[in-house]
């Protein structure tokens, strides 16, 4: 068996109708995972569902839109998945919000509060909604996407960066709290990946031209290349990685210019 065989688990990946959380879901499902496709728009859910189901065969992935503001539709999201798979093993808490882009000086609280909500509490959610069921069967992983933004100051992304610091601690109790129980929690923080989310970053060619000569790699980063990352976590061959936050920048945050 491969060391990233996840045959039999079912994964529930957030934010996976595009960028990102759509490339993890499409690796775990070639390594063999059942997936449930999760934002907060139903077409763009059942097109990537019924994409992978197309690729890896009937039933290997469902589509359950839900909103990560709310609650109630990440308890359906839950609920759902286990009806049609009968469990979760792997939770992926990919989507994310950023509401404002500029000083903390000109941050509302309604934007504060929103980035918060969505970008640390909807993961303590999820979580709390998961995690029991892999407490009884003594196995489960969890991944949050985090970013890079929370391991440097910044004058413009100040709120989303201080969420993703916070999303590091989280994963770090939880590891603590949860590794008696043979789970683990770990996060991924992803520099400029071209995806819809940082399109602004990349689209630009002279942020872009930039951000590419800071890179040692010299190059921005592709959705796959967090989605192998994932994978590895979540897989036989990251059984003994917990607590941990595994930067994939290209090198940036090493520097080397």
């Amino acid at each position: 068996m491969s060391l990233f065989d996840v045959s039999g688990h079912v994964a529930v990946i957030t934010g996976s109708s595009r960028g990102i959380g759509r490339a993890i879901a499409e690796r775990l499902a070639e390594q063999g995972a059942k997936v449930a496709i999760s934002s907060r728009k139903a077409d763009a859910c059942q097109a990537v569902a019924d994409a992978i189901n197309t690729a890896r065969g009937a039933g290997t992935a469902i589509s359950v839109p839900a909103n990560i503001s709310s609650k109630d539709e990440l308890i359906n999201l839950a609920t759902r998945t286990r009806e049609a798979f009968g469990k979760i093993d792997i939770l992926v808490c990919n989507a994310a919000t950023n509401v404002h882009m500029g000083p903390m000086s000109t941050l509302k609280d309604e934007q504060l509060r929103k980035i918060l909500d969505n970008n640390i509490l909807s993961n303590h959610w999820l979580i709390q909604l998961v995690a029991p069921e892999m407490i009884a069967r003594r196995d489960g992983a969890i991944v949050i996407v985090s970013s890079i933004g929370g391991l440097q100051g910044s004058a413009m992304l100040g709120a989303y960066s201080l969420s993703k610091a916070a999303d590091f601690q989280l994963a770090r109790n939880l590891a603590v709290e949860l590794g008696p129980h043979n789970i683990r929690v770990n996060c991924v923080a992803p520099g400029i990946i071209k995806t819809d989310f940082a399109r602004a970053l990349w689209q630009n060619p002279k942020i872009a031209q930039a951000s590419e000569a800071a890179t040692p790699l010299r190059r921005l980063g592709e959705p796959d290349d967090v989605a192998g990352a994932v994978v590895f976590l979540c897989s036989p061959a990251g059984r003994y990685i917990t607590g941990q936050n595994l930067v994939i920048d290209g090198g940036v945050t090493v520097g080397g210019r």
